[in-house]
């Protein structure tokens, strides 16, 4: 156990007087450092050792005049030297010592000036001994206190999930497989972490191993299951004559070590891969990220890409933040001045409770409740400026482990997840002891996290912890689109949401939101009728606040009028949101992730914030609300359902035509002039055929357009007979009985919607990049493909109302999304836009100005639309002729001036609300006398 920083620098005040005016020749060398190393409490010969030998870096042996290998070099010289010279000579030494014993501090010292190489933070620091009393914290490294600002990108994660994952596959190799293997490195997870964290002696796993163990490695097994049942043995209760160094270990309890492993077959790779673990240094990792790294190393193809599986803090805060954690330290900064309200607020901090239904391994458990200790740690400092007595703050400290719980699938993550909050809190303890200046552990642990290994879906949140004793409901369940779900997904899905019409078509993670808002709905009930206020305790007393992270979707498109309407019904009221960004995982290779943040409750509350961002990857900006729809709009509480015919008077809109053909009725353009040459006939009866890709990005197919043909003339072209024939067949063989059909008229499209008129092309997928999806005219003769919608005999005042800002913003709003990019929908967007109802004068000026737009697009005559329409080579003309339309739009709907796409949107969702509001009110009058009459 460290000593205190008090007695560290009384001891360094002695040390300094002793030593400051002697000689201090190389004789007396062993003294001064064997003095040095008892300021900071620990005995030199335990750790380091004198006149190490050593091969130079130019081949001659040499010896380090101290060593402690993996931590320090010493180099010293006779007063007055050159310390330069002396520097110079300990780093030539790092060529003969092998990698894991290489030390991370090096100090040279004429036993007069000490300078102090640390490597990790490549940082120097030079000063007299009579100095020393005033750098002491710089060797905090010696005595234990080695508090980090660890953080993701600190390569000693991944170095140290590749170390693990070799010993994995190497005892995986030997048959040491399954929960035993998983268990077994857990345990020496703890183990490595401990000993560079002062929960044990330094070095003292692994000089156990060194030291004890053969170097061949057969009696490793043997050692580590002796040394795991002391681990979980009190020392009262450990045998008599119980091996001196076994009996340094202490007692660590909370079941981490109880359960009885088979013992592992060892060789000599094994043991020197775990001497390679050994040498890092664990109290650098951050287990809020470790975990998932950790748990990447059971999956081979996984560990190729580490660095990929692990949420970043940054992503973790942003729901945390806003759920508690903001509102907890502004009521901190309300009442510090006040020593009574200081303590109960310490009390409450005690009492909160923490739970996340797929919590994986603990991330955002481990974040809060760091987090949550770090606001203790404030509150402690802030006690002790108030009060001029003497408080034990240590008995003050209230924040533990047992205050979250999780459900987690896998049996590997949740015991990773235990481990990680184990971990978590050692760290935050180290913290205490250097901000009060002496040790604080939790040691044995006496409290355990509550992570339990099940089904989230078919397990009562309630098992896990009654809901009226739970403050936050917190996580990122897994997304899995309704494509990519196994069939027992879909089934567990389905049992979610047994009786919600069309739940088939939700994402996985939308089994979560149903849950909690049961889960929370019980609460309400039991707090109100059983349990007392002060048990549960969270932003607004007695009332679960939640939030999750999700896949987008479910705040787009059709899932939205499913979802929340059945969320809606059970009480659920959004409190904050983050809008769309990007999931930042620092995933190397792996395909970025859309996300939103939901906070949500039972209840409603006055102040609710929307974290708006211009791009997906960009930093948000908080917005104030009034109500935060599905969409995640400040606007009214609406859903956007599924509509056959247009809200609005105007013309319909169609899907393009499905050809059914398994490819054989297109032609590419590169085949085009061949298949010409060798069936001239066939001239007429080709046509270009356009879709989305076309459209945007150039680019030329063709199809035989054979509607109407002869007879007589299909079969005077035998290039053409053989497609068609071959159409014929496919259709034969498919397992669908309407395609099967389709073979009795195999020259044509299956399913035919061309127009007979011209019409207006939206592509149905547009990229995000755009803040304008191209709209265009086409002529009949042009066949259109299932990669667009259609509206036959559009105006030019239609086409400038869709192709304006008010329909851009409506589409973003409500529509689905294919991965990031837009998908178009009519029977959600289209169907459902708001139109204005513009007099003559603003009818015309939208003619006018959409007219604008299309010559605009003219005066480039070689440029694709992808081309048009990139934000960063849009023409200048093209963007004052967009915005002249818009301006145009706004006006026909009695709007002029719209400062953010959030206002023209909650602008339409009005509107919206007052065209829908007679259509239910007619469908609800009408229903009611169907019953009547019934």
């Amino acid at each position: 156990m460290p000593i205190s920083w008090n007695e560290i620098r009384d001891r360094a005040l002695a040390f300094t007087r002793e030593w400051v005016d002697e000689s201090s020749e190389d004789a007396e060398a062993k003294s001064f450092w064997d003095g040095f190393f008892n300021v900071f409490g620990i005995t030199r010969r335990r750790v380091a050792s004198f006149e190490a030998p050593v091969k130079k870096g130019d081949g001659q042996g040499g010896f380090i005049d101290l060593l402690w290998k993996g931590v320090l070099l010493v180099e010293h010289k006779s007063r007055g030297k050159n310390l330069d010279r002396a520097a110079r000579q300990a780093f030539d030494y790092f060529p003969g010592l092998k990698e894991r014993d290489l030390p991370r501090y090096v100090l040279v010292s004429d036993f007069a000036r000490f300078r102090l190489f640390d490597l990790d933070n490549n940082e120097q620091h030079d000063f007299t001994l009579a100095e020393l009393p005033k750098h002491v914290r710089l060797f905090g490294f010696i005595a234990g206190y080695q508090t980090r600002s660890f953080g993701q990108q600190d390569p000693v994660n991944v170095q140290a999930a590749e170390k693990l994952g070799k010993l994995h596959d190497q005892f995986k190799a030997a048959g040491y497989d399954g929960h035993a293997l998983e268990i077994l490195l857990v345990r020496l997870l703890f183990c490595l972490f401990a000993e560079d964290t002062a929960l044990f002696e330094r070095r003292l796993f692994q000089d156990y191993l060194e030291q004890r163990t053969g170097e061949d490695g057969t009696d490793l097994g043997m050692h580590l299951a002796q040394l795991f049942q002391v681990l979980d043995t009190a020392p009262e209760k450990r045998p008599k004559a119980l091996d001196e160094q076994l009996a340094t270990f202490p007692y660590v309890n909370g079941q981490l070590f109880t359960e009885v492993l088979p013992i592992a077959a060892c060789d000599r790779a094994m043991r020197e891969t775990m001497l390679d673990c050994c040498a890092l240094d664990w109290s650098r990792i951050s287990p809020a990220i470790f975990g998932s790294l950790f748990q990447s190393i059971m999956d081979t193809t996984a560990r190729r890409n580490l660095g990929a599986h692990y949420t970043s803090e940054t992503n973790i805060l942003k729901l945390i933040g806003p759920l508690f954690l903001d509102e907890l330290w502004a009521e901190f900064h309300r009442i510090k001045r006040n020593r009574n309200q200081l303590f109960e607020f310490l009390k409450k901090l005690s009492k909160l409770t923490f739970f996340d239904p797929a919590c994986g391994c603990g991330n955002f458990l481990v974040i809060a409740y760091r987090e949550l200790r770090l606001l203790e740690l404030e509150v402690l400092r802030q006690v002790r400026q108030n009060d001029q007595l003497m408080l034990d703050v240590f008995q003050l400290i209230g924040v533990n482990v047992d205050q979250f719980h999780g459900i987690e699938i896998e049996e590997w993550p949740a015991r990773i997840a235990e481990v990680a909050l184990w971990l978590t809190d050692h760290q935050m303890n180290l913290k205490v002891s250097e901000e009060f200046g002496q040790y604080f552990a939790r040691l044995p642990l006496k409290k355990a996290p509550h992570i339990v290994n099940g089904n989230a879906l078919k397990i009562d949140w309630n098992d896990v912890i009654p809901a009226w004793r739970l403050s936050y409901l917190l996580g990122n369940p897994p997304f899995v689109g309704k494509k990519e779900q196994s069939a027992e997904q879909k089934a567990e899905l389905l049992g979610v949401f047994v009786g919600t019409k069309g739940a088939g078509v939700l994402d996985y993670v939308t089994c979560w939101y149903r849950k909690a808002a049961e889960y929370m709905g019980s609460g309400q009930h039991g707090f109100d009728s059983a349990q007392p206020t002060s048990c549960s305790l969270s932003g607004v007393e007695g009332k679960i606040l939640a939030a999750f992270v999700s896949t987008n979707s479910i705040t787009q498109g059709e899932q939205v009028g499913i979802l929340w309407p059945d969320l809606y019904r059970r009480g659920v009221m959004i409190h904050f949101a983050h809008r769309t960004f990007q999931w930042n995982n620092e995933a190397r290779g792996k395909a970025a992730v859309h996300c939103v943040i939901i906070g949500f409750g039972l209840h409603d509350i006055a102040d609710k914030w929307l974290f708006d961002y211009d791009t997906p990857k960009s930093e948000p900006h908080a917005i104030k609300a009034t109500t935060i729809n599905p969409y995640l709009v400040d606007g009214p509480d609406v859903v956007v359902e599924k509509r056959m015919k247009p809200l609005c008077s105007v013309p319909e809109i169609v899907f393009g035509s499905k050809a059914v053909d398994f490819g054989h009725l297109v032609i590419d353009a590169n085949e085009l002039d061949g298949f010409l040459a060798a069936e001239p006939a066939v001239k007429p009866y080709i046509r270009e055929f356009i879709g989305g890709e076309e459209f945007l990005n150039g680019g030329k197919r063709y199809c035989l357009w054979l509607k109407g043909v002869a007879p007589q003339m299909l079969r005077s072209m035998p290039l053409v007979m053989k497609r068609v024939e071959a159409v014929k067949e496919e259709r034969l063989r498919s397992v669908k009985g309407p395609t099967r059909d389709l073979a009795r008229s195999p020259a044509e499209f299956g399913e035919d919607r061309q127009p007979d008129t011209p019409y207006l092309l939206i592509p149905k997928v547009s990229s995000e990049s755009r803040y304008y999806v191209p709209l265009g005219f086409m002529t009949p003769e042009i066949i259109i493909n299932p990669t667009v919608l259609v509206i036959p005999n559009a105006s030019l005042y239609d086409f400038g109302v869709l192709q304006s800002s008010m329909h851009m913003a409506w589409m973003r709003a409500v529509c689905g999304r294919m991965k990031s990019d837009y998908q178009y929908s009519a029977s959600i967007v289209y169907n459902n836009l708001p139109w204005p109802e513009p007099n003559e004068k603003q009818q015309a000026a939208i003619e006018t100005a959409a007219q604008a737009v299309l010559d605009g697009r003219n005066k480039f005559p070689d440029a694709t639309l992808a081309d048009l329409y990139d934000s960063l080579t849009m023409p200048p003309e093209l963007v004052k002729a967009h915005q002249t339309l818009d301006r145009a739009v706004d006006a026909a709907y009695g709007k002029i001036v719209f400062k953010t796409e959030a206002e023209r949107v909650a602008f339409l969702f009005e509107r919206y609300q007052q065209l829908t509001a007679p259509l239910a009110l007619m469908e609800k009058t009408e229903k009611k006398g169907k019953r009547k009459r019934l």
